[in-house]
């Protein structure tokens, strides 16, 4: 444990930019904040600094290693959260090397979520947590989607990623490269959700918040769901949120194993 470790304007400023998405790439490092977020991710990723209260430290001893630990005081916790209310513990972690998506025999027996431009990172933290919960393991999103390792992110995924792999890619392309598989996608004039057959493996598109899912992918899907809204023809909004929908839809993929 480092107790004479230094809170510099430099390392503050290191710590700053990884709200930025360069930031994060330039130093290699995402920030979790909370005791469960910052022990589930632990089982993980590399952590580099653990900046905790002693107290924090005596009764999680061993549970987490880190290349510097410092027995925070509060204000030093004080500025280095993001959060409202000052956490007990704030770690800053290895981003993990960058994987590829997929091949088609794993989509042929395992349901992958597919995110299109998907652009609140609270959105995306709460799809990888219902992912987490749901047993889907993979997701791929495309290179214009936000940041997973995001604080806001990361903060709403409540340790899940430690779990579900998220990877980054050209979702088109690789949508493509799928020759064979059952590729799902949500829209307004697909068969409702509620009655269609939906099978164990595949794909599962969910499009941007505002827009849906673009042109290009949209070519790539071949069963186009609907979740309905009810009574059927009342009046009700637009459309539903993306991580609502992605909960609704992949309850309806594993209700048909039961």
């Amino acid at each position: 444990m480092n107790t004479e470790f230094q809170l510099t304007r430099r390392l503050m400023r290191e710590f700053a930019s990884l709200d930025d998405a360069k930031g994060r790439r330039r130093t290699g490092l995402f920030v979790a904040e909370g005791t469960k977020c910052v022990l589930e991710l632990a089982a993980r990723f590399a952590c580099e600094y653990l900046f905790a209260l002693p107290e924090w430290l005596a009764e999680h001893s061993g549970q987490i290693e880190a290349a510097t630990t410092v027995e925070a005081k509060p204000q030093m916790l004080r500025e280095l959260t993001r959060l409202t209310a000052t956490p007990p513990v704030i770690a800053f972690f290895r981003l993990p090397e960058a994987a590829e998506a997929p091949a088609l025999d794993y989509v042929r027996s395992n349901l992958v979520v597919a995110l299109d431009r998907v652009q609140d990172p609270g959105n995306l933290g709460t799809i990888l947590r219902t992912c987490d919960w749901m047993g889907v393991h993979t997701v791929v999103a495309s290179t214009d989607s936000v940041d997973a390792f995001n604080p806001k992110a990361v903060q709403s995924t409540m340790g899940a990623l430690s779990r579900v792999n998220i990877i980054y890619t050209d979702l088109a392309a690789w949508l493509r490269s799928l020759d064979g598989a059952e590729v799902f996608g949500t829209f307004l004039d697909g068969d409702n959700i509620y009655t269609s057959a939906l099978s164990t493996g595949g794909v599962l598109v969910m499009g941007n918040e505002g827009r849906g899912i673009s042109d290009a992918v949209a070519a790539c899907v071949g069963r186009r769901l609907l979740i309905p809204s009810w009574p059927p023809g009342a009046e009700a909004v637009e459309s539903l949120n993306v991580a609502t929908a992605t909960a609704i839809a992949l309850s309806q993929f594993r209700a048909r194993t039961f």
